[in-house]
């Protein structure tokens, strides 16, 4: 018998969500052939059978919460055709109450369940298990919350899910046009996280826009010979990461974070770049932007961008970001503000081109002009060091020689 464990999920993630099993009881599996699918608070991750042979157990249920490290299945090694019958046998022992487990025998309780037994206020005893060996599983606790009395329900009324706030009611004929779909984990940490950035920082935007016929006569003019020589196409958004590494030596503190009382400057760049999936927006990180070239930016995006709208981002690769671009506009996105990536004190909100009459030279001429918007933690940064990254991305952009002068 061989133990399927919860793969590592990364240092800042404690438990994932079992999201899909694609075998059963019974079924035959080759070594490293996808047996289950977790869902973490960032990304989702593939668990691979260890050995070959006859998954004998699933212990972790679809839907189920587990910790890093937990079991997940058994797996009867070297075994073919059906599943021994000893797990069927184990199958009726756990109608048994949890004070029923063996004597002696030291049964971990899962650590979503010991958070709900108290926060319930619930002994252990007062639960009915259905885990393996006499577990308590976080499904129990909610079964006994619901099932004790007043004082029982009464303990956990105190901590309520975030934005608890009764739906209003709904008349019959629409809710039966409803439908009603659990968030994902990814989701809910969307929710959550932007809700923490907007309560803890100090948050404010300020404006600018910049004419893109710089730019976008340069990339006309030589997108053949750089895809040629590089094997990447050109896009607008080496210009904008390279722009952004440039203001960011200037105005260090867009690149800072807030550590307690201590702001934490960085000496280096990791660049993040928002990248919508349809699972939720994610923001991969290009590591050490400021050290590298166009062509090495376009590869890495293009390479992060095809990982993260196939779900295959890994936890190193969404980690340690130090200022963020968001790009609207390929959405159509004419202005927005955007919301800072926690514990990031500044955000570039990028947008759609479009052809304006602007003023040059006293004339009125027709321009691809394009907003931005700089959200950032005022707490850290003042409105001039916002307002000067602005205008050094802006003069950048307008002007890409200057990225080559470092002027």
């Amino acid at each position: 018998m061989t133990d399927v464990m919860v793969p590592a999920l990364g240092e800042s993630v404690s438990e994932a969500t079992v999201s899909t099993w694609f075998k059963k009881v019974g079924d035959t599996v080759a070594q490293d052939e996808m047996l289950c699918e977790l869902e973490t608070d960032k990304v989702s991750v593939e668990v691979p059978s260890p050995v070959a042979g006859v998954l004998a157990e699933i212990i972790a249920q679809e839907g189920e919460t587990v910790a890093a490290n937990a079991r997940l299945a058994i797996v009867s090694e070297g075994a073919t055709g059906a599943a021994p019958a000893a797990p069927a046998a184990k199958a009726a022992a756990p109608a048994a109450p949890a004070a029923a487990a063996p004597a002696g025998k030291d049964v971990e309780d899962a650590p979503s369940a010991k958070k709900a037994m108290a926060e319930a206020g619930l002994s252990r005893d007062q639960v009915q298990a259905s885990g393996k060996d006499g577990r308590v599983m976080k499904e129990d606790v909610a079964r006994a919350v619901a099932g004790a009395p007043g004082a029982a329900a009464a303990a956990v009324a105190p901590a309520p899910a975030p934005a608890a706030i009764p739906r209003a009611p709904v008349p019959a004929d629409d809710a039966a046009r409803e439908e009603r779909v659990k968030m994902t984990r990814l989701r809910q940490t969307i929710a959550r996280r932007l809700k923490d950035a907007q309560n803890t920082a100090a948050m404010l935007t300020t404006y600018n826009e910049v004419d893109m016929s710089g730019i976008m006569q340069l990339r006309n003019e030589y997108k053949d010979q750089f895809e040629k020589k590089h094997g990447v196409k050109l896009g607008f958004m080496s210009f904008f990461v390279k722009a952004c590494c440039h203001a960011l030596k200037e105005v260090p503190e867009v690149n800072a974070e807030i550590d307690g009382t201590d702001v934490v400057y960085k000496n280096y760049v990791h660049m993040g770049v928002a990248v919508g999936t349809p699972s939720g927006l994610v923001v991969p990180v290009v590591r050490d932007a400021d050290q590298m070239g166009f062509a090495a930016i376009e590869k890495k995006i293009a390479e992060l961008g095809l990982r993260a709208r196939d779900g295959k981002l890994t936890m190193a690769e969404m980690a340690g970001g130090s200022f963020t671009i968001s790009n609207g506009g390929v959405y159509g996105s004419l202005m927005s503000s955007p919301i800072l990536n926690p514990p990031q004190s500044g955000i570039l909100g990028m947008h759609k081109i479009q052809d304006r009459p602007v003023v040059v030279g006293g004339q009125i001429v027709i321009r691809p002009m394009m907003y931005l918007a700089l959200s950032y933690d005022h707490r850290i940064v003042d409105g001039k060091g916002a307002v000067t990254f602005l205008v050094r991305v802006k003069e950048a952009l307008e002007d890409p020689r200057r990225l080559l002068m470092d002027l």
